[in-house]
């Protein structure tokens, strides 16, 4: 039998690319034709940015801590991919200003709460926080890579999530790991854990729940055809929401470690399809 991809001790490379997508024809509801799933994920894509730089301002706060040569490469690593994550999303808001939806408000408020935590908030538990979201995103990149999930999505938002998701599964674990290796309090792991439950759905909810408003508001979307997408991605929400509560298991146990789930090799058939064997 092969040996595991990913397991607990994994050092695996974590390379950065740049894929430079082009957003100018995507339409306003881009995935299936369906406003409430494009803005679900439209929702994400507002907190992706600030988001991701609290996650690699809490890892660097404890990267002089660490002393594993290996698990720094990682974190350079991650913070590239972050770093990339948090750029391309950014040019995606240019498309979501020109279809006419506003945008920059959210955004300063979101901004304004990422900047309080960093301030405010014990860099341990800011770093905890950062474990948490980072095992939410892993999750929801493996459901993104799962057939069907995103299917009817304009090709340039597909590769865009699939690039997304499958450098999530890459660095999924480097959050984790410094969180261990420098502050390893199961108590302080759930209370991250919570906190980062409330701030990344509460906040990329808030934001797809603006979004549609405008919508409705720019009779974009009719309230007819909102009741017929809120039926139609009943079977995607069924789905969504059985992979967050066994996430949200798994990470209550205290034995728990993100390479528990082996998906690398999922992440590198996807990346390969998409040209991105190797960071370029």
């Amino acid at each position: 039998m092969a040996a595991p991809s990913l397991h607990r001790g994994s050092r695996h490379e974590i390379p950065v690319r740049k894929p430079g997508f082009d957003f100018a024809g995507v339409p306003h509801h881009w995935l299936a034709d369906n406003a409430i799933a494009t803005h679900v994920f439209n929702g994400l894509n507002l907190v992706f940015p600030d988001g991701e730089r609290f996650f690699i301002d809490a890892v660097r706060s404890r990267m002089d801590r660490i002393d594993d040569p290996q698990l720094k490469r990682q974190i350079r690593g991650f913070f590239g991919q972050e770093g990339r994550h948090a750029h391309e999303h950014e040019r995606y808001f240019e498309t979501l200003e020109a279809q006419g939806y506003e945008i920059r408000g959210f955004l300063r408020r979101f901004k304004s709460f990422t900047r309080w935590s960093t301030r405010w908030l014990p860099a341990p538990l800011c770093l905890s926080m950062t474990a948490g979201a980072e095992h939410y995103t892993a999750t929801l990149g493996a459901l993104a890579l799962s057939d069907g999930f995103i299917d009817g999505a304009h090709p340039v938002m597909h590769d865009l999530i699939v690039w997304h998701a499958t450098e999530e599964i890459e660095h999924k674990a480097v959050a984790y790991d410094v969180l261990q290796a420098t502050h390893p309090s199961v108590a302080l792991r759930w209370v991250g854990f919570g906190l980062a439950t409330l701030s990344l759905f509460g906040w990329s909810l808030a934001g797809a729940h603006m979004l549609i408003r405008q919508d409705l508001k720019a009779e974009r979307l009719t309230r007819a055809g909102l009741r017929e997408a809120r039926r139609s991605i009943r079977p995607r929400q069924r789905r969504f929401g059985a992979s967050i509560l066994r996430a949200i298991r798994d990470y209550l146990r205290p034995d728990f470690h993100p390479n528990d789930v082996d998906d690398l090799d999922l992440a590198k058939q996807r990346l390969a399809e998409l040209g991105f064997e190797s960071g370029v």
